[in-house]
This record gives C-alpha cells, structure tokens and sequence, in this order.
C-alpha cells in the first residue's frame, strides 16, 4: 500500500497477499491427494509476518533530538515478506508414498478462507472509514 495508509492496512494486505499463496499451496495439496510419492506443502507466514511489524517493539527507534529522523517504529519492509514453503514434516507417509491428509487440507482451506474473508472486510471498513472522511457517502 501507499505511505497515506498505516501498519494495520498494510500488515492486512500482506496478510491478504499470503493467504492467497497459502490458498494456493493447499489447493495444490488437494489435487495431488491421489497423486503417488506426492509431498504435502505447508506454508507458513504468521512468523514473518509478526517479526516485520516486531510486535514486541525490540527494533522501534526514539527520536531524542528534533532533528534526528522517526523511527519506523517496528515497521517492516512488509511488501517484500516471502513466505517459508515447505514439505510438511507433520504429515503421515500413506501406501503409496503420498503425504496428503485430505481431510486437513480441506479443513485448513476453510479455516483460510475465514481468515482471507475477515481481513478483506477489516480493509473494506478502513477503507469506507476514509471515504466517510472525506465525504464521500
């Protein structure tokens, strides 16, 4: 997103932005659940997510004299975030080599489509927030 939006937005689109690749990584994983010595991907982001906005506020900055630059408090390069995909270590080798548990796979699908659909709609609040600001009903 642009400089006129905060962290909150910014972190929910890249948050967007995952969640699509993690939709794609376990629809993927769905196709290929008959497919022989197939390999289920995991995909992972909430880590990288979280040390970009370093929640625990380890890496915010103090301005201690007027001329010195704002820090960007915790802040991120966000846009740039690039998600660990990986061969899940947790999945159970079946018969025929294929690592795929349907039924989490689809589980987790579900629980990333809440997920996707709960952050577009915060973005769509902030973003009718601004338009009310500015007036425009």
């Amino acid at each position: 997103m642009s400089d006129f939006f905060d962290k909150t937005t910014d972190a929910l689109a890249a948050s967007l932005r995952m969640r699509q690749m993690r939709h794609s990584v376990t629809s993927s994983n769905i196709a290929n659940a008959e497919t022989p010595n197939y390999k289920a991907k995991k995909l992972d982001f909430e880590n990288a997510l979280a040390s970009a906005f370093d929640s625990n506020g380890a890496a915010t900055m103090d301005a201690t004299h007027a001329e010195h630059f704002k820090g960007a408090g915790g802040l991120g390069d966000v846009k740039s975030l690039v998600p660990d995909v990986y061969d899940n270590p947790d999945a159970a080798l079946n018969n025929d080599g294929n690592t795929v548990d349907l039924e989490k796979e689809m589980a987790a699908l579900s629980e990333n489509s809440i997920l996707y659909k709960a952050a577009l709609q915060l973005i769509n609040k902030k973003m009718a927030a601004v338009k009310y600001a500015i007036g425009e009903r």
